[in-house]
């Protein structure tokens, strides 16, 4: 590979990481080539994407970004490295990786986790993929806040409708009493 080549897949490896602010760094070591395309088609059709890199054009690519990237890259980029990028829900990637490690079968760890960056916080380590897999998104918290904010004003409202319906019945039954 040419230093130009190198260049231009960091470059493109910079984008990636300025569009998807929540990517996964996993190992999957050890797959064979059916695994792997397996891998890449359940996370196609999961809606987030799945790309093998080197450790060394990973590194660069971070340090092109904002922030300290040093010991997340410490931390992660051994061995085998691909990274799972989404742009939208930041557990979404967690849940692909725990589901295709279900279809695999008995006690499978493969694709491993190594670490998560999510809204500027990093995950680090497999003892992490679980609790990232039941994380609420952004739009799941905000329907959480606007359900929370609506039910005082729905118990109000059928009070007060539960209310209207028995004082017309009491006055109903008044009525027909005389």
């Amino acid at each position: 590979m040419t230093r130009d080549e190198k260049r231009e897949i960091i470059e493109s490896l910079t984008e990636k990481f300025r569009e998807n602010p929540y990517f996964y760094i996993t190992n999957a070591s050890g797959f064979n080539v059916a695994q792997v395309n397996a891998f890449r088609r359940a996370c196609f059709e999961k809606g987030v994407e799945y790309k093998v890199y080197k450790n060394t054009l990973i590194a660069k690519a971070l340090e092109n970004l904002d922030g300290d990237y040093a010991k997340f890259s410490e931390a992660t980029l051994k061995g085998f490295s691909g990274i799972v990028f989404s742009k939208e829900i930041g557990n979404l990637p967690a849940k692909v990786i725990l589901d295709f490690r279900k279809k695999q079968g008995k006690k499978e760890t493969r694709p491993v986790f190594k670490g998560a960056y999510i809204d500027s916080d990093v995950f680090i380590g497999e003892n992490q993929l679980e609790m990232l897999s039941t994380l609420k998104s952004k739009n799941e918290l905000l329907g959480d806040v606007i359900g929370l904010l609506q039910s005082p004003a729905k118990n109000l409202i059928s009070a007060l409708q539960y209310g209207q319906n028995t004082v017309a019945g009491l006055v109903k039954t008044l009525s027909e009493k005389e």
